[in-house]
């Protein structure tokens, strides 16, 4: 991820020297609500909650499970303006977004060597968002009103413990942004930007790193935001 942020810093930057109008850069302040769009767990034999030879599927949705959060991020952009209509950019939000920590217990039942005692498990797991990029093309739609459309990706880093044993690994997540937004032109170059903007990621599917048989999906991840931008222009 951070190869994929250098390069584009240093993609503006070229056409920054050759032949940019102009280039800003900035601070924003984002609030979000985020939400999964689907999210299923993938297992045949032994499991924590079930022992079976043959493949079950669990939908978080079925099992009332809510995957929703409201998140702040602050970020820093770099912009380049080709002509006074078209500017391109990069958004990257340089500090982790944490989930809470999700504890699961369940009764197993009788274990051979435990005859006549229920037996619980307890999973743990967390997950953090790192590395947020957004590469971006800004169009001035008047002398204030914008709108944006953007590539993004984001790196998910999955901490968890689970009785089963084993970890599911880390991956990443792309999908695109839009946006609206007003600008106001203030003194020396300076601006301010107030957007809102909607986001959708593509899912991915990890696999148990302990036995292959286990495997978690998720379908995408999609949210609203809104943000306050400050920035100057040179």
């Amino acid at each position: 991820m951070k190869k994929f942020l250098l390069a584009a810093v240093v993609l503006l930057g070229s056409i920054s020297l050759a032949n940019a109008e102009r280039f800003s850069i900035g601070v924003t302040a984002t609030g979000a609500l985020f939400e999964a769009d689907g999210a299923t767990e993938t297992f045949s034999g032994d499991h924590s909650s079930n022992t079976t030879s043959t493949k079950v599927t669990n939908n978080a949705s079925t099992e009332g499970e809510n995957a929703e959060a409201a998140v702040v991020m602050g970020s820093i952009f770099f912009e380049v303006a080709a002509n006074d209509k078209i500017s391109l950019g990069v958004n990257y939000v340089p500090h982790s977004m944490d989930s809470e920590t999700t504890e699961n217990i369940q009764n197993i039942g009788d274990l051979p060597e435990d005859t006549g005692n229920d037996n619980e498990v307890r999973n743990t797991v967390k997950v953090s968002f790192e590395d947020l990029t957004t590469i971006y093309a800004l169009a001035n739609l008047n002398d204030n009103v914008y709108a944006k459309v953007g590539y993004v990706e984001v790196d998910v880093i999955t901490d968890e413990n689970l009785a089963t044993g084993g970890a599911y690994g880390n991956t990443s997540f792309d999908g695109y942004s839009i946006a609206l937004g007003y600008s106001l032109d203030m003194a020396d170059g300076t601006f301010a930007r107030i957007e809102a903007g909607y986001m959708d990621l593509d899912g991915a599917t990890v696999t148990n790193d302990n036995d292959s048989t286990k495997s978690v999906t998720v379908d995408g991840i999609n949210g609203y935001s809104a943000g306050i931008s400050i920035g100057k222009s040179f």
